[in-house]
């Protein structure tokens, strides 16, 4: 069984979270690579498809999370929150900074670039490989009160304390 199938792990229920995009434990493609980072790439969202959300499920948060980044803390690449109960995808680029064709609701929340949207791997050269965390949250309320303002790092005790279950995806890229 793999991580992302429905089943219990540390008492919470897991999303299946799929992507043509990225392939969980393969290098990340180049489209999802910085191109604002200036690590060959296009800062494109990977599409995104999920499901078996637990009963409850009012609304989805998706993240990327870097764990590696050098200095404390690591690096969110992006985060989007208020998804509707209803969207069960992302095509790719729904992200993309000033995107306005985000599903009806749904927030994006400034990335550690400075910017909202989704902004690519760009990890030091010779730093090593990092780990890209791309994770779908399904949560017991239609809206976590946060506004564009938060920080993603502020958003993770909001999802903790309303994540009813969550799909990961974690892709690897090096410079």
């Amino acid at each position: 069984m793999s991580p992302h199938d429905s089943h219990t792990r540390h008492g919470s229920p897991f999303l299946h979270l799929s992507s043509e995009s990225i392939q969980d434990g393969q290098t990340l493609p180049p489209a999802q690579r910085s191109g604002k980072m200036r690590a060959g790439g296009r800062d494109e969202s990977p599409q995104l498809s999920w499901g078996g959300a637990p009963a409850g499920t009012m609304s989805y948060a998706v993240t990327t999370f870097d764990p590696d980044a050098p200095g404390s803390g690591g690096f969110w690449h992006w985060a989007m929150l208020d998804i509707p109960a209803g969207v069960t995808s992302l095509p790719a680029g729904a992200g993309a900074e000033g995107v306005r064709q985000l599903p009806s609701g749904a927030i994006q929340l400034k990335n550690d670039a400075g910017f909202h949207g989704y902004v690519g791997a760009a990890p030091p050269p010779g730093h090593g490989p990092h780990r890209y965390v791309f994770t779908v949250y399904a949560l017991d309320v239609e809206h976590l009160g946060l506004d564009a303002g938060f920080s993603p790092a502020k958003l993770e005790s909001k999802l903790s304390a309303h994540s009813l279950g969550r799909g990961m995806i974690t892709a690897i890229f090096e410079r």
